[in-house]
């Protein structure tokens, strides 16, 4: 313990009226009443004002033929985006009557093989047949979820590049997250956990001393191996909640959060863990996403940013965010809430839909 936290220590052993700062260019309103967010299904129709730059009407549809097998099967919307990716990597999104010198039986979509493991002409030819299969054989992939997207999906189609399938996942996450409009990271059918990311200052360490308080030894890191009372161990706390997780061993620490081994950190690196986990971000806040502000956005701190969560989504364009040090002192390193138009933070990082929290 005593060494992650010395790692810690090193990306946010700052004065904490830094994190505290007033967030200067942010809304700040009265508490928000309770608001429904709009966390319905995703969608998956392709219209003719549905449009992805680079992509034909064809391609989309194919893809939200993909997007639909993943609902019907409870799939998250990283194992959609994987699926997608995979596609993207094999065929273009294309459903092709022909294979390649490796596979020249392959077909479909997914370029599956005339094995028999795939069903038959008919089943590989047909986008949504096809893609049931692919992500059958994906969820019965073990700890498929934590793994690297592309080696996720080279675990079901064992190319003999296992990164093959990298490159693609930018494009991925734009065509799902046009196909969801927006709705990205959120479960199929609510908003995180109810009771959860709405319940207020439920955090379990709100009475420990602060690193400030007791130094930056071991007894200042909580249970998640992030400093009691900071921005990020509020957030961390949400999350593990969020994943089903609400006491030790908590399921996403620090130093187990991204899949390289290296550590969660500081407000900074969030979204970059985030993007080395495969999880989605976006521009849309969403009840239950870690709000990321960038270092100096929306008067965060100029090093190393802030991060909060979303407790309620509003009508008019704003959410209401929770979290731990967003306040100058003497209120510094306690819950606060504050209102927040969708527009100031840099990104909404989302978690994994409710069918992949274990």
């Amino acid at each position: 313990m005593r060494r992650k936290s010395l790692g810690l220590l090193a990306l946010i052993a700052v004065p904490s009226l830094f994190l505290g700062l007033i967030f200067s260019s942010v809304l700040l309103l009265a508490p928000a009443k309770t608001a429904a967010a709009d966390c319905g299904p995703v969608s998956v129709v392709v219209d003719g004002s549905t449009k992805v730059e680079g992509y034909s009407a064809e391609q989309l549809k194919n893809a939200a033929a993909v997007v639909g097998a993943g609902k019907a099967l409870n799939l998250s919307v990283k194992g959609q985006t994987i699926s997608i990716m995979v596609a993207l990597g094999e065929s273009g999104l294309r459903v092709l009557d022909y294979g390649d010198g490796p596979g020249p039986d392959s077909r479909g979509l997914f370029q599956q093989r005339d094995n028999g493991a795939w069903g038959s002409y008919t089943d590989r030819m047909d986008p949504t047949i096809s893609a049931t299969n692919f992500i059958k054989a994906l969820q019965a992939v073990p700890g498929w979820e934590q793994l690297e997207p592309t080696i996720a999906g080279n675990k079901v189609q064992r190319n003999a590049d296992p990164y093959h399938y990298q490159k693609y996942w930018p494009e991925a996450v734009k065509i799902v997250q046009v196909l969801s409009d927006g709705k990205v990271g959120v479960d199929a059918g609510s908003c995180g956990i109810p009771g959860k990311s709405g319940a207020g200052d439920d955090y379990p360490w709100k009475d420990s001393p602060t690193w400030l308080q007791v130094g930056a030894g071991s007894a200042a890191a909580s249970p998640l191996g992030m400093f009691y009372r900071e921005c990020v161990d509020f957030a961390l706390w949400r999350v593990n909640q969020q994943m089903g997780s609400t006491s030790a061993p908590f399921k996403v620490l620090n130093g187990n959060f991204r899949p390289d081994g290296q550590g969660l950190g500081s407000a900074v690196t969030w979204k970059a863990g985030w993007d080395a986990k495969g999880w989605p971000s976006g521009k849309t806040p969403h009840i239950g996403a870690v709000v990321w502000y960038s270092p100096g956005v929306g008067g965060s701190d100029p090093t190393f940013g802030h991060v909060a969560v979303v407790k309620e989504v509003k009508d008019d364009g704003t959410y209401v965010e929770e979290g731990y040090n967003g306040n100058p002192p003497p209120d510094d390193h306690n819950y606060y809430t504050r209102t927040v138009k969708g527009s100031v933070p840099s990104a909404f990082l989302y978690l994994p839909n409710q069918e992949e929290k274990k």
